[in-house]
């Protein structure tokens, strides 16, 4: 089984940027309404953005997504948190540790989704 997570999207252009320049995303495959990506480390790994509006896209999820969000870990949260900030990404909640050991920080991305980015930790 393999999973694929799409997100709906008022700008491709836009939300294909963001991945690829702040996570690193390699564009797999694109058109004028839908976006493949995958990992720079595990191209099996892939991430979709489709037109909000497309045909394929119900009319009743054709909105801003509520009530989810999506989680990269990554290997050193706080490089990319670094470019989150060059990137003048506003921040929602700055990197802290969490008591489930994990390093994280919160951006929402141009489409809306809650994105939560992460490394782990180990207290000592």
């Amino acid at each position: 089984m393999k999973i694929l997570t799409n997100i709906c999207s008022d700008n491709l252009p836009e939300s294909k940027k963001f991945y690829v320049e702040l996570l690193g995303f390699i564009v797999k495959y694109e058109s004028d309404w839908y976006v493949q990506l995958c990992s720079p480390d595990d191209h099996s790994i892939e991430y979709g953005i489709i037109q909000k509006d497309h045909s394929l896209v119900p009319k009743k999820f054709q909105q801003s997504p509520t009530g989810m969000y999506v989680t990269f870990v990554v290997a050193d949260v706080d490089s990319t948190y670094e470019k989150a900030l060059c990137m003048k990404i506003p921040i929602l909640q700055a990197p802290h540790n969490e008591f489930y050991g994990q390093r994280r920080f919160l951006i929402e991305d141009p489409n809306g989704c809650l994105i939560d980015i992460c490394s782990p930790w180990e207290t000592l």
